[in-house]
């Protein structure tokens, strides 16, 4: 897409609103100015269907607005879009804000659900917010790539901790432990219903990017990334159905909805239950539309006496 001066949409807070500022990204990361072209429209800009030019640009975003100078991810892992990451923990931290004065509260622990190799959520939300985080993830070889970020970037232990889940088909038990609270859960869930959707759905997206059938994904994805049995709408509903287990545990739950033909049925299960409050968080980048679900078993008050409280 031709870049414009204002990307619409984003969250007010959000540090990718302009267009990029290339000379300023190059400045920060040498290695991006390797990638950098003139594109058809005219405009310095890089080719998002080459991996490593993606890769380069997530590297040079992180570290100059976020501080992240070491950011790495091995091969075939998902390479996520930064300003879209950026704007559903922007939005949270509104939603987090209404039962906090209307101020965003900077003491949060959050638990980020599938934090992939990549680790994005935890590594803006730290910077941004100074929130400390706990990430989970069934894949061993994901978790090593993303606690060799952790340690590569002095003071990031301090705020990121690494947690594998170990039980299969489950979402928050065990990895929510006895006396541990949470302010918010974070999760970008498998999209697909299977391997053969999730291989559809990327050949799509290398059509749109005008590569072959054969050309590997900008933004790469292992099958725990990609796709679990049920699709998004099975591995919510399996976290709503966990969620009630951990009712006093956490203030809001909170998960990435890609189809919004999926929430009439989220909503049905979640008024089954004993919830205090479902919220639909909309959000846009250009085209693209999105939102997130939020719920929560606590009532408004509180929700405001527990965000005063100092947590462990």
């Amino acid at each position: 897409m031709k870049n414009t001066a204002e990307k619409s949409g984003l969250h007010p807070r959000n540090r990718h609103r302009q267009r990029y500022d290339f000379s300023a990204l190059v400045a920060t990361h040498p290695p991006l100015g390797e990638k950098i072209a003139v594109n058809t429209w005219g405009d310095t800009s890089i080719d998002f269907a080459d991996p490593e030019a993606v890769k380069a640009l997530n590297q040079a975003l992180l570290h100059h607005f976020y501080g992240v100078a070491h950011w790495t991810l091995p091969d075939g892992f998902l390479c996520p879009p930064v300003p879209g990451r950026a704007d559903y923990l922007h939005h949270l931290a509104d939603l987090l804000a209404e039962d906090h004065g209307n101020s965003v509260p900077t003491h949060c622990n959050l638990l980020d659900i599938g934090c992939g190799a990549n680790c994005i959520y935890p590594l803006i939300g730290q910077a941004e917010y100074g929130w400390r985080f706990t990430g989970t993830e069934v894949s061993e070889p994901a978790l090593r790539a993303a606690n060799a970020i952790v340690a590569a970037n002095p003071g990031l232990q301090r705020s990121i901790r690494l947690r594998r889940q170990k039980l299969d088909n489950a979402v928050l038990n065990g990895v929510i432990h006895k006396n541990e609270f949470y302010h918010a859960t974070i999760c970008n869930p498998p999209f697909h219903a299977s391997a053969e959707a999730a291989q559809e759905g990327s050949s799509r997206k290398q059509r749109n990017l005008g590569q072959k059938s054969s050309a590997p994904l900008n933004f790469g994805g292992q099958q725990h990334e990609l796709w679990c049995e049920g699709g998004e709408q099975a591995f919510i509903a399996q976290m709503i159905t966990e969620s009630v287990d951990f009712a006093r545990q956490c203030i809001w739950f909170t998960s990435l909805v890609s189809r919004k033909e999926h929430l009439p049925a989220l909503r049905d299960q979640l008024r089954e239950l004993d919830v205090a409050e479902v919220r639909i968080i909309d959000m846009a980048q250009g085209q693209k539309q999105s939102r997130f679900i939020a719920w929560s078993f606590m009532d408004k008050g509180t929700r405001a006496k527990r965000l005063t409280k100092p947590t462990a």
